[in-house]
């Protein structure tokens, strides 16, 4: 049985520190603040970003390295003979397609994984691929049946502010503006590779319905139904702990035996859309 190492990036949401209970490899996406180069959970916490993120510095995204992916990717190799490599969603970033150019020279000992996931799903997909290499699965099955599986999945993000997409670009500062004075609370919705916008709310509990009611439409015209055996059910958000637990037990209502998991979206989310945000996601189980 091949010895198959699992990669993905600090997008997953997976730690450092839990990357080593999970015996996986988490490359930490950089961050430019102010000129200056941080990276995700090693050099750059959550607290100092979203401490930055409020005195309105000047953060963007970028990818990781070549080199970074590449010295990687080398010395998990002494040790194992083949690589999954799961980066987020190649809709979202660059860095899936830098992935896989730099696997092509690996005579197909790296396999790079485009599920088009991110944050609690891709923290999914690491997981689904561990557990089938444990089950044997070589490199490029793991791959192929990661990517068959990669539209089972719905993400629905609730925003707090217009501000940050504003700022972004992603809409024009006319309808931020009118966004702001109706406070809007737009839903925003992740299924295969984009981000997109979904729903307006009126209010936050408006929001909340509007997610639950897609999720459960997902699950019962998607996903084969509201199965709690079926579908794993999570929470994410961008530094809102208190309302992200407030949510879980309304879900905890709304669909009655499913164990949910809660997490902080990552921080390239969180770059793009600002503090306060909640999401509520479901995957169709795999393994």
């Amino acid at each position: 049985m091949s010895k198959i190492a699992i990669v993905t990036d600090s997008n997953s949401g997976i730690t450092q520190e839990q990357a080593k209970e999970l015996n996986v490899s988490v490359i930490s996406m950089p961050f430019m603040i102010n000129e200056e180069t941080f990276y995700e959970d090693i050099t750059l916490t959550r607290d100092m970003f979203y401490q930055r993120l409020g005195d309105n510095a000047d953060i963007s995204t970028s990818q990781p390295s070549p080199e970074t992916i590449l010295t990687l990717w080398k010395e998990l190799l002494k040790e194992y003979d083949e690589i999954v490599h799961i980066p987020m969603s190649s809709g979202l970033s660059g860095s899936c397609q830098t992935a896989h150019m730099l696997s092509l020279d690996f005579d197909g000992k790296v396999q790079v994984v485009d599920n088009q996931r991110i944050s609690v799903t891709q923290r999914q997909a690491v997981l689904d691929a561990f557990q089938l290499a444990q089950n044997g699965k070589h490199a490029v099955e793991i791959k192929n049946i990661l990517e068959n599986d990669k539209f089972n999945s719905s993400i629905y993000i609730m925003l707090d502010t217009l501000y940050y997409l504003k700022k972004g670009g992603r809409i024009t500062p006319a309808a931020a503006a009118l966004g702001t004075i109706l406070r809007l609370k737009p839903v925003l919705q992740i299924q295969g590779e984009k981000l997109d916008a979904f729903a307006k709310a009126r209010t936050i509990s408006q929001a909340k319905s509007i997610m639950m009611t897609a999720i459960r439409n997902d699950m019962e015209n998607r996903f084969g139904g509201v199965d709690k055996e079926q579908i794993y059910l999570q929470v994410a958000h961008s530094n809102n702990a208190e309302a992200a637990e407030a949510l879980v037990k309304e879900l905890e209502v709304e669909f009655p035996g499913f164990s949910i998991y809660t997490d902080h979206l990552s921080l390239s989310i969180a770059c793009h859309i600002g503090q306060g945000s909640l999401a509520i996601a479901c995957t169709k189980r795999l393994v």
